[in-house]
């Protein structure tokens, strides 16, 4: 253990907007444990203040985000030449234009001589690391840090440049918000399945419809509630479209974006959990685990770092990326058995309250945090 309140840099994405990574951050700047351990430093990395900004084209936004980069980019300096740091924390980007914006305040942190610990929370570099510019600036910026994965199914993506050793594994947490849960049992008359994300295609949306044709085709009774943001790909008067097009329409109902109890209500009234996800930086999705923590048996694919939220047979079912009819067979196993719903819910609550609440995370990112402190090589 650490004598004295040990100092660490966090360079970090911050909300708004509100996604996985920032959603981690925040909870750590926020942590009553990590506080009474550290003296924490925050410099928010993010450019995008809202969701829409992250990939949006205008010259006027470039100009903003560019302020706001020379910003973050000056505050970090200006700390770690004011403050004597035991260790910098920073959650990057690992692929891409976001490497590029985001290297540079590693390769800062080295330059001052400090211990440097990445979090990663997304994925990709295997598709940049024989590209020219990053052949050579990828081992530069991860060599001799430390690296938090989210699960070692992720480990592939990064194994030509970081190496077994250079690894800690930490799963997200979140707040238990409904600790007074006592049984995963249902009681609705026609069981209610969830997908619960913005309307982004590669998140499954349109083979989830897919498979409820399938699904109403066979006559099973069911009603399928989605909850999620609007985008620019699927917006909502096309999704509508999109559900009047395969006779949906009494069964596949769109509730919009929610938040706080609105979107509570939806998890602790539904009876199966759908995320059929091919999207490419698919790492550990959180709402997964909001579902687990809620009861709720859980549909998902292998993407990422979800065979280790999801275990198929167990707490739910994992299927195969983009396949509707498979989806369907697997959503079919569970509107047919109410009791295998109540089971498998029941070990998914079991095994959030065992590896995945905000108290495990808390204290595993501690332990990991004062290793790398402790550790001998910078």
């Amino acid at each position: 253990m650490l004598e004295n309140n040990a100092k660490i840099l966090f360079v970090c994405p911050l909300p708004p907007p509100v996604h996985g990574s920032s959603m981690v951050s925040q909870s750590i700047k926020e942590s009553s444990v990590l506080n009474d351990e550290f003296e924490m430093d925050f410099v928010n990395l993010s450019t995008s203040r809202t969701m829409e900004e992250i990939d949006k084209r205008s010259w006027s936004l470039y100009a903003r985000k560019a302020v706001r980069f020379i910003g973050a980019y000056a505050k970090t300096l200006w700390l770690l030449t004011t403050r004597k740091y035991d260790l910098c924390y920073l959650a990057i980007t690992c692929h891409g234009v976001g490497f590029l914006k985001d290297a540079p305040f590693v390769l800062l942190c080295k330059l001052f001589r400090h211990k440097v610990v990445i979090h990663q929370h997304n994925k990709g570099m295997a598709k940049d690391v024989d590209r020219h510019i990053y052949r050579w600036l990828l081992p530069m910026v991860y060599r001799n840090t430390k690296v938090i994965l989210l699960s070692w199914q992720l480990y592939a993506d990064i194994e030509k440049v970081v190496k077994r050793e250079q690894v800690m594994i930490c799963p997200n947490g979140i707040p238990d918000t409904n600790s007074k849960m006592t049984s995963a049992e249902r009681h609705n008359d026609v069981p209610h399945i969830l997908f619960l994300s913005n309307l982004i295609v590669s998140k499954g949306v349109l083979v989830l419809l897919d498979a409820l044709k399938t699904l109403k085709e066979r006559g099973c009774r069911f009603v399928c509630d989605f909850v999620g943001g609007e985008t620019k790909e699927l917006d909502g008067r096309r999704f509508a479209l999109e559900i009047e097009a395969r006779g949906l329409d009494d069964i596949a109902v769109y509730h919009g974006r929610k938040y706080g109890k609105d979107k509570e209500a939806f998890l602790q009234t539904a009876d199966i959990f759908v995320f059929p996800t091919f999207y490419f930086n698919e790492c550990f999705p959180l709402v997964i685990i909001e579902a687990m923590m809620n009861g709720l048996p859980v549909i998902s694919t292998d993407e990422g770092g979800i065979r280790d939220e999801v275990k198929d047979g167990k707490n739910g079912f994992v299927v195969k990326p983009q396949d509707s009819k498979v989806l369907a067979d697997a959503i079919q196993r569970l509107l047919d058995d109410k009791n295998a719903r109540h089971t498998m819910g029941a070990e998914g609550r079991r095994m959030f309250k065992e590896r995945f609440t905000m108290v495990y995370f808390e204290n595993n990112i501690k332990g990991i945090l004062i290793d790398c402190i402790e550790a001998n090589d910078k």
